[in-house]
């Protein structure tokens, strides 16, 4: 299972409901996207501290950018950057989805209900 940024907030603002929900699953992941996007929301040095540990306690695998992740966020942000609002930070997340071939969890349904080929489950907090 691939977590999107927002189901980790979740979890750090003490949502039950999304921590039960990262520990239930075997395989945690998130896209150094999504890593990216915690550390550049952090405070201060203390809090990029506190999101290290809070990811490797978590036992949550970051995945790496690569070429074929790459070249499938381009074609996102290519298709349904006009229709959809795609951007760039979701279509990544969502072709580390695809690509890895993992369902991706979010709460922000409506920026990746448009791509077909990804396993979609929406959380409501």
């Amino acid at each position: 299972m691939l977590f999107d940024t927002d189901i980790i907030i979740w979890v750090q603002r003490g949502n039950i409901k999304a921590a039960r929900m990262v520990e239930k699953e075997n395989e945690r992941f998130i896209s150094i996207q999504t890593f990216m996007e915690l550390l550049q929301g952090a405070r201060n040095q203390l809090h990029h501290k506190v999101i290290k540990e809070f990811i490797y306690d978590f036992g949550i695998s970051v995945l790496p950018l690569t070429e074929n992740i790459g070249h499938r966020a381009l074609v996102y942000v290519e298709e349904y950057s006009m229709s959809s609002n795609m951007r760039a930070g979701d279509a990544i997340i969502a072709a580390t989805a695809v690509e890895n071939n993992v369902t991706l969890v979010s709460s922000n349904a409506k920026h990746f209900k448009p791509i077909k080929e990804l396993s979609l489950k929406v959380f409501k907090p």
